[in-house]
């Protein structure tokens, strides 16, 4: 692949920014990484679905197999947290014991501010109440339901509140089975400590606070650069992240978007020196995405990835961000699995079919068909692999 030479004056188009991220991101070709490696690499992958980040590492590792990563959870390597916008994630063990400590001012000015949770929270000592849910939880893991009833034994307060508070004042991982391959389980909470053996970091200290962010900003730069402040600070949930970037600028390049209408000069774009930057004329594979893929949510510009129209279509109204999939390198359609079962018993058969949703009917999904329904149908044998029978679709 060419790499596109050292910055200059001349400002990145949206496709040199588009087959960046995708080199990145290991989805122009699939990465020869362990389910490990690649996790660190992308500083966590989103799951709130505990069932996302199985497709997400399909689709960026040469010879994934589920199993691989249901054991790094199970042994404990991996683990699912809140970290990145107060969102659930799987990370690495040693993530799971630094960024919720990075990310910790996001969570206190979340309890502050929640309008349903705020206000029973107002009387209450987050500081005795997190102790109080440390012990509980390091002597048995517990569901929010049970953490919150027996919190409500001291607090006369609403008991869903309290749970969300231990959520917002302690790192929190949520056990397994949850999240194993094959296997369910309701949330069930424990500490980090408890979870891993190990005391979380201790960012109290302002010098190592700047240290560890300025570090994860490097991270996030090598995963979806070239980036903005604004794009960093949309990855992270975070604010006043434009004097980290401003210390590290010696060390960086900088290149700028293209121009506004009006003629203003673009927004700056930071970027590691020995970063990956192929040429425009790098051709994308068709690549599927699970639901809420980091991919999509983690600048504050994201047209690199999504046009702003197809962004709006995306958007429900509670939130939720469906699987997605990639042609010529951007978000083209969506994707869902229907199940079905014919007969009874032993004898019944169940099939699986993944249907692809094109966002224009007539656009690069139906004349990217072929190769679309060939990676839809090596997907669902991957996601349904207890159906006998399995299919792939385009959505009338």
């Amino acid at each position: 692949m060419v790499t596109r030479p050292s910055p200059g004056d001349d400002a990145l188009t949206p496709v040199e920014l588009n087959r960046a991220l995708l080199s990145r991101q290991h989805l122009l070709a699939r990465a020869s990484l362990t389910a490990v490696q690649a996790v660190h690499h992308l500083v966590g992958l989103q799951a709130q679905n505990p069932s996302s980040p199985y497709p997400a590492l399909w689709s960026r590792l040469a010879g994934f197999g589920p199993e691989e990563l249901s054991e790094a959870m199970a042994n404990r390597t991996v683990t699912r947290i809140a970290v990145m916008r107060g969102t659930i994630h799987l990370v690495t063990a040693d993530d799971a014991l630094l960024l919720p400590a990075l990310i910790e001012p996001l969570l206190a000015g979340d309890l502050r501010r929640n309008a349903t949770y705020g206000p029973p929270l107002r009387e209450v000592d987050l500081g005795e109440l997190a102790a109080a849910a440390r012990d509980l939880l390091e002597s048995e893991p517990m569901t929010p339901v049970a953490l919150g009833n027996r919190l409500a034994q001291r607090w006369d307060t609403d008991a869903h509140a309290l749970a969300y508070a231990a959520r917002g004042t302690l790192p929190l991982v949520q056990v397994t089975p949850r999240g194993l391959w094959g296997r369910s389980g309701a949330t069930t909470w424990t500490t980090t400590r408890a979870w891993l053996g190990r005391e979380p970091v201790d960012l109290s200290d302002p010098d190592a606070r700047l240290a560890a962010l300025e570090e994860v900003a490097l991270r996030y730069l090598g995963a979806f650069g070239p980036a903005s402040v604004a794009d960093l600070q949309a990855w992270c949930g975070l604010t006043g992240l434009g004097t980290v970037l401003e210390r590290l600028r010696p060390g960086l390049v900088v290149f700028r978007c293209p121009p506004t209408p009006s003629g203003r000069p673009g927004r700056e774009l930071f970027d590691l020196p020995d970063a990956h930057r192929p040429a425009a004329a790098e051709t994308p594979p068709v690549r599927f995405l699970p639901d809420f893929d980091n991919l999509t949510l983690s600048h504050a510009d994201r047209t690199r990835i999504v046009t702003d129209e197809h962004r709006r279509r995306l958007v429900t109204p509670n939130g939720y961000s469906p699987g997605t999939v990639l042609v010529d390198g951007m978000v083209a359609g969506t994707w869902t699995i229907e199940r079905s079962r014919e007969g009874t018993g032993r004898a019944a058969t169940r099939a699986a079919t993944l249907v692809v949703a094109p966002l224009e009917p007539s656009g690069s999904v139906r004349e990217h068909r072929a190769a679309v329904l060939a990676e839809a149908e090596a997907l669902v044998r991957l996601m349904a692999d207890d159906a006998h029978v399995h299919g792939a679709r385009l959505a009338a």
